[in-house]
């Protein structure tokens, strides 16, 4: 080997037989960027079959930008939209596109069908929404369900054949009305009323919940409130398919009392609500104090049932066809124990009312029973896909629904937590007091953590919803557990399913005697101190990235997945707005001013339920206005010296003098009914009456400038609402 022959760089050695060799020098160490590439395209290349489970997300993505316009938008412009956007993905899928332009076309065709699909769904279901009347007027109609008892009495949902004062086009399809009836009419029956008619009501406050919204998706119409007891009435014969819905109805609400004989009211109540979805018997205290416990998910059917019920259902037949030798050898266990799961959860679902949130769980729980059918595995994540892409195309809404959000972002960090958790090896020969130690270790170790996942998946949208957080709700559900799901839910079912037939009671009685346990349990963690803390709403904007962030964590796969997690806790860590100065009712009903961190409520105990939704949202504790200082009457309300607002919440507008002593006294007034002149002392003051309540609903005002200029910036429920169909409704009263 000569000189010539040697590389730069290249080392030669001789051997013992004198021979000699090259040594390479060694590899050059990548660069930092040439590492980080690398890494990034292994990221890319993991997820090569999660790619599609973003297209529920993009369909999502862009049902919820539907409900976000102001205004209601045409059909025809999203539909060209739809077909424009996912005709260019087919050309291009034919074509060989480039895998991301193909991805990017993806995902732009999802979010144009998911635009396309609300618009269409919200013409399908829309319907006649009652006027806010002047007068009392008279309904008459058939009984449909017993819905939830509110705060002011029981309530019913009723298909109405006529209203005194409305045409046939106007009247709506269904109202809620609560009646003065110690005992709710049942349903099927057909009752006659005299009562107060309104629209559904509006948010509470600017970006609250919408409740009209939600009215609006279930066709119903009104909300009546019966000024006496509800009477007999004469009615032309139903249509067959509201006959079936009210002969269904009154089967449920027989069970449901047959359980509340057989349990009583306390444990009764909670059993009847867990299984046919009637509320008329919970007590709530008891409400209250299962959702400081942060058990009130238990009281809602929804797909924690639906997976007890179907699962249960499917292990019991799949125990049973292994007990027939004959039978197991010819049939497939698991197939037989799938198509008994599907028909358990669509008995559930016809009995428990198919609410809502119930069908989008019964949903869920089918697709994995079909999975089971078509030899596939159940629980994928793929398949939690085709269950969200299913239950959006059926009910675009649920996207903006706190239920449809902390389901599926639960469901999802479950089955991520299912993909991540490491198979272990099974053990041979092991003793069996060592196994048992083992697997009961696993199994506490496996629901702690699956807890702590779904509790921290499901926290973003409580504190933005709800603004509260149960601070044991871990410690309650982990240990309510083993009740709910091996005692309380299998009893009920069997119990139920054997009631008709006078054999249900021994399981009944078991059900009731895990209930009350539940029951202690959630008195006993409700009762510890600082259970529950309240936490202000972040903006709008906010929870639609910590949703994002949490399918990141769950369906990216790989190390990366940790940078949505930030994104994930953006509900927590974003910094809060201050609040308002004052706050108005809607309706002028109801006000409450803001000092030192507190809402001082100026009629305490009228309009509750706003009052609360109000302070919530904002991080306030409310308090009572005090009683020295102010002039209250039958019809007014208002300080002796200058203060923050004065109320009149008459249905007869004020005299002049009235008036004027309003304006004296307040830096802004607020008057239910329509002002049509003001006296020279309400220069300089803001006064707001009924046609402002009309048009915008509840409202916040906040300062600006000195106190002595009285400039006000208002934020009103229409101006987040905006113009949309189910934000449409007649004339307030007092017009």
């Amino acid at each position: 080997m000569t000189t010539s022959d040697v590389e730069a760089g290249e080392e030669v050695i001789t051997g013992r037989s004198g021979r000699a060799a090259l040594i390479p020098p060694p590899a050059a160490k990548p660069s930092v960027r040439a590492r980080i590439n690398r890494f990034l395209g292994d990221q890319i290349a993991a997820q090569t079959l999660r790619w599609r489970l973003w297209t529920p997300v993009a369909f999502g993505a862009g049902c919820a930008t539907y409900f976000a316009f102001r205004t209601e938008p045409a059909l025809w412009p999203l539909l060209v939209f739809a077909g424009v956007a996912s005709g260019v993905w087919l050309i291009g899928r034919r074509r060989h596109l480039a895998r991301v332009w193909s991805l990017l076309l993806l995902m732009l065709g999802c979010f144009s069908l998911g635009l396309a699909a609300a618009k269409l769904r919200t013409d399908a279901v829309a319907a006649p929404i009652a006027p806010a009347l002047e007068r009392p007027t008279v309904i008459e109609g058939w009984v449909v369900d017993v819905d939830s008892p509110g705060s002011a009495g029981p309530r019913v949902i009723i298909a109405p054949v006529r209203i005194r004062g409305l045409a046939p086009e106007q009247t709506p399809v269904r109202i809620r009305a609560t009646v003065r009836d110690a005992d709710p009419p049942e349903p099927g029956q057909a009752i006659r009323l005299f009562a107060i008619l309104n629209p559904p009501p509006a948010p509470a406050s600017p970006g609250a919940y919408d409740f009209g919204r939600t009215a609006f998706f279930q066709r119903i119409g009104g909300v009546a409130f019966s000024l006496d007891g509800t009477r007999p009435a004469v009615l032309p014969e139903a249509p067959w398919r509201l006959r079936l819905v009210m002969r269904i109805n009154t089967l449920r609400f027989d069970l449901a009392k047959r359980i509340v004989a057989r349990q009583g009211e306390r444990a009764g109540g909670v059993a009847a609500a867990m299984t046919t979805g009637h509320e008329a018997w919970l007590d709530p205290a008891e409400v209250d104090v299962m959702r400081d416990s942060g058990l009130a998910h238990i009281l809602s059917i929804s797909g924690l049932h639906m997976a007890v019920v179907g699962g249960f259902a499917f292990f019991l037949v799949r125990f049973l066809v292994a007990l027939w030798p004959g039978l197991a050898l010819r049939v497939s266990g698991k197939k037989v124990a799938a198509l008994a799961g599907l028909l358990a959860v669509g008995t559930y679902l016809v009995v428990s009312g198919a609410p809502p949130p119930a069908e989008r769980a019964a949903v869920t729980a089918s697709i994995a029973f079909l999975a089971i059918l078509l030899d596939r595995q159940a629980i994928t994540m793929h398949a939690l896909a085709v269950a969200a892409f299913v239950v959006l195309l059926l009910q675009p809404e649920a996207i903006v629904t706190p239920g449809f959000q902390m389901s599926f972002a639960a469901t999802a960090a479950l089955v991520a937590l299912v993909e991540a958790w490491p198979r272990r090896p099974r053990e041979i020969s092991a003793p069996w007091p060592i196994l048992a130690v083992q697997r009961a270790g696993a199994w506490i170790g496996a629901a702690v953590l699956a807890s702590l996942v779904a509790g921290a998946a499901t926290g973003p949208f409580a504190m933005q919803h709800f603004n509260r957080s149960a601070m044991y709700g871990l410690a309650a559900n982990l240990a309510t557990a083993p009740l709910s799901d091996f005692i309380i839910m299998p009893m009920l079912a069997l119990g139920a399913l054997l009631e008709p037939v006078g054999l249900g009671a021994p399981f009944l009685w078991l059900a009731s005697k895990g209930i009350e346990v539940m029951l202690a349990i959630g008195e006993g963690v409700a009762g510890l101190p600082g259970a529950v803390r309240t936490i202000a709403s972040a903006p709008d904007i906010v929870l639609p990235v910590a949703f994002l962030g949490v399918l990141f964590c769950c369906l990216w796969r790989g190390p990366l997945r940790w940078l949505g997690l930030p994104l994930a806790c953006a509900v927590l860590i974003w910094p809060r707005a201050t609040p308002p100065d004052l706050w108005i009712g809607d309706g002028g009903l109801q006000a409450a001013w803001v000092e030192d961190g507190r809402a001082t409520v100026v009629r305490p105990g009228v309009r509750q339920f706003a009052v609360d939704v109000w302070t919530r949202r904002r991080g306030l504790k409310a308090v009572e206005r005090p009683v020295e200082g102010w002039t209250c009457g039958r019809f007014s309300c208002a300080p002796r010296a200058s203060g923050p607002v004065a109320l009149w919440w008459g249905r007869r507008a004020p005299t002049a003098e009235q008036l004027d002593g309003l304006c004296r006294s307040a830096s802004v007034v607020s008057v239910r009914t329509v002002v049509s002149s003001l006296p020279s002392s309400c220069a300089g003051k803001l006064v707001l009456d009924g046609l402002d309540y009309a048009r915008g609903g509840a409202v916040e005002l906040k300062r600006e400038g000195p106190a002595a200029e009285n400039r006000w910036r208002a934020l009103w429920v229409s101006d987040v609402r905006g113009e949309r169909p189910w934000s449409r409704y007649g004339d307030a009263e007092g017009q």
